[in-house]
């Protein structure tokens, strides 16, 4: 019997289950961590990002909301900080930040004085960089691809572990044992998703504008997507707006010919994206439904899908509809005119 072998365009398939494996391989360590600030103890959780870790990071005050409901946890704008301050940050506080490059201008500013000050910065990013000097722990990813899937395998162990410890999240340890082949699944969610990613990216790559909604746990990816991919890496003109608030002004744009897109999740919003649906369906007829309850975790019990919906949003749009994008647009993901070109 032959097996078929599906491949997938312009992805290293080999390293990227590589990186996946060294990526849970950092689960003890990240446990360590959490373990000791649980221990030092802390009056809330400060979750620092800028443009996309900012979305990345967006879930994570969700989860905090969700599972330990006496925990203040709070998502701050590093730019915003940096001229505004945060009246919840306090000497006892933990900031959980991250950067990719370890130089984001913007969250190096606000960790330095988030530092001077005596306060705990904990930083998803390489030791060696500006920010990796700064912070007072720092965690560095094992992953050369840099995949956001990875990024929120992480931010989740470290958060997870600290509700655990408080008594908030006693499923800790099923959730860590259940997932630890996710990047597996989310290979095969990829194949699967594929053919359906070329169509998307053949029918609309061309648009003038599209409209992005997303909720709850998503919310954040469905930013990051529409911002940092196509409008960054894609130059493509969208329009991201949140489920409830799509009622309050953005329906009056939608009409026939005008694309919309609905991340549909499996949270308590999922209620909000079905009223969505459902206006949409009858005004225009450019709807795309992208619904991650649709992919399955292997061995993963329902309880938990919340929390690794993102995870599967990313590798279905960030990870693969970006580059059919790129094959229709013929726009190089990596290429920019602006962004990190010069001072501004």
């Amino acid at each position: 019997m032959v097996e078929e072998k599906i491949s997938l365009p312009k992805m290293d398939i080999e390293g990227y289950l590589a990186d996946g494996a060294a990526v849970v391989a950092k689960t003890p360590e990240i446990e360590a961590i959490a373990d000791k600030l649980h221990d030092r103890g802390y009056s809330n959780l400060i979750y620092l990002g800028m443009g996309g870790t900012y979305d990345e990071l967006g879930p994570q005050v969700y989860f905090v909301d969700k599972y330990a409901p006496e925990l203040d946890a709070f998502l701050v704008n590093a730019a915003e900080f940096d001229v505004l301050g945060n009246k919840h940050l306090n000497k006892d506080s933990i900031v959980i930040t991250a950067s990719a490059s370890g130089d984001t201008k913007e969250i190096v500013a606000a960790v330095k004085k988030m530092v001077d000050a005596g306060i705990e910065v904990v930083a998803f990013t390489k030791a060696d960089t500006t920010l990796g000097k700064l912070a007072t722990t720092v965690i560095p990813s094992p992953a050369i691809t840099g995949r956001c899937d990875f990024s929120y395998y992480m931010f989740n162990i470290l958060t997870l572990r600290l509700l655990n410890r408080r008594g908030d999240f006693p499923d800790y340890d099923a959730y860590v044992a259940q997932t630890k082949n996710i990047f597996n699944d989310l290979l095969e969610i990829r194949k699967s998703f594929d053919p359906r990613a070329e169509e998307i990216a053949r029918a609309y790559a061309h648009e003038s504008y599209s409209i992005f909604v997303g909720s709850g746990a998503l919310w954040g990816e469905t930013v990051l997507f529409s911002m940092c991919i196509l409008e960054e890496m894609q130059w493509v003109r969208t329009r991201a707006v949140s489920s409830p608030d799509f009622f309050h002004g953005t329906l009056e744009l939608v009409e026939p010919g005008v694309p919309v897109f609905l991340f549909k999740g499996e949270d308590e919003c999922r209620a909000l994206d079905n009223r969505v649906e459902m206006f949409c369906r009858e005004h225009t007829d450019k709807l795309v439904i992208i619904d991650t309850a649709e992919y399955a975790i292997d061995g993963l019990d329902p309880k938990f899908r919340v929390l690794v919906s993102p995870m599967i949003l990313t590798a279905l749009t960030t990870e693969r509809l970006s580059r059919h994008y790129e094959t229709y647009t013929r726009h190089n993901l990596q290429y920019r005119r602006y962004y990190r070109q010069f001072d501004y």
